[in-house]
């Protein structure tokens, strides 16, 4: 009994963690980006940046968190990142396509999705090669995620639209208003990641579970309901065309923005186990690259594949 009330609690102070951790990041890049406008920073450059970035935050602040404890909670801090991907894809891009058909763009095909892939990879074979991401390879993550912001700002530049909706300024917004914005959510961002990993590592202690296996699954999951309910939402009101090129770009700054600030503030543990893991990440952006190429759509069957391969993937992890 007494083993089931900390489960309950656990499992209570996790949601309350993740709802510290999306609204914390919401009012901080809300802040932030207000005040970037204020001071005539262009509307482009806050939406590649603070805009971007502030999607990956619950996954940064988890991560972080996770690597500064050290051995005990070491799993949470890829498992979140990786699971996380693999979650958008087949998950939440198989939702989506469930719902209504995505069209995909042609960069997005021709580029980014391809990019996702090679940084996948690149993931692995830094921290397999000593089971570590070190600071070194957190800089070499950071210098590819400075050219991605590149190849962005390039593409705006075209008239492609590739930033995320900027919060516009009111006459609300004073400095004060916008300041206190950025503390609370900067100080929920961080509160809630501490709350977030205390309880999926006593869940992990409690159900005698591997904390890789709790950073892919239930972690993964509260950290990616940000992106789960953008796409759903967007796929309902007939504009799901921006969900891959949300998704795709949520994966590339997780992996660059999130793991690579990690690594250059602590070295994160790489488990050898993370490589089936890896594979299956790597599989499930190949497995979208080939249900968009032949009409440069995402139509309902491959939905239901992606969410079969989830299905699959799930299955292999709790047997």
């Amino acid at each position: 009994m007494e083993d089931i009330m900390q489960i309950a609690l656990q499992l209570l102070l996790l949601v309350v963690g993740f709802i510290m951790l999306i609204k914390g990041a919401d009012w901080f890049v809300d802040g932030a980006s207000k005040i970037a406008d204020k001071f005539g920073i262009p509307q482009l450059v806050i939406g590649l940046t603070i805009v971007a970035m502030g999607t990956s935050a619950p996954e940064a602040a988890v991560s972080i968190a996770s690597a500064l404890r050290g051995e005990g909670s070491a799993g949470i801090a890829i498992g979140n990142v990786v699971g996380s991907n693999i979650m958008n894809v087949l998950v939440i891009l198989g939702l989506t396509a469930v719902i209504r058909v995505i069209a995909v763009k042609k960069s997005t095909i021709r580029y980014e999705i391809p990019f996702t892939i090679i940084i996948t990879v690149v993931l692995a074979l830094l921290g397999l090669t000593d089971n570590t991401m070190s600071r070194l390879d957190g800089g070499i993550l950071w210098v590819l995620m400075i050219v991605y912001l590149l190849y962005l700002l390039r593409m705006a530049r075209k008239g492609q639209d590739v930033t995320e909706d900027v919060p516009e300024l009111t006459e609300k917004d004073t400095p004060l208003r916008m300041i206190l914005s950025i503390l609370i959510g900067g100080a929920l961002i961080v509160w809630g990641a501490d709350v977030t990993v205390d309880a999926a590592s006593e869940l992990a202690r409690l159900f005698k579970m591997d904390d890789r296996l709790i950073g892919l699954t239930i972690v993964a999951f509260g950290t990616s309901l940000p992106e789960l309910v953008t796409s759903v939402t967007a796929a309902v009101k007939g504009k799901a065309d921006i969900a891959v090129g949300n998704i795709v770009g949520s994966n590339v700054f997780n992996i660059l923005f999130v793991v690579g600030t990690a690594a250059l503030i602590t070295p994160v543990t790489y488990s050898a186990s993370f490589l089936v893991d890896s594979m299956v990440a790597v599989g499930a952006m190949v497995l979208l690259l080939l249900c968009v190429l032949p009409k440069k759509k995402l139509g309902r069957l491959g939905g239901l594949v992606m969410l079969a391969g989830y299905a699959a993937y799930f299955v292999y992890l709790i047997r």
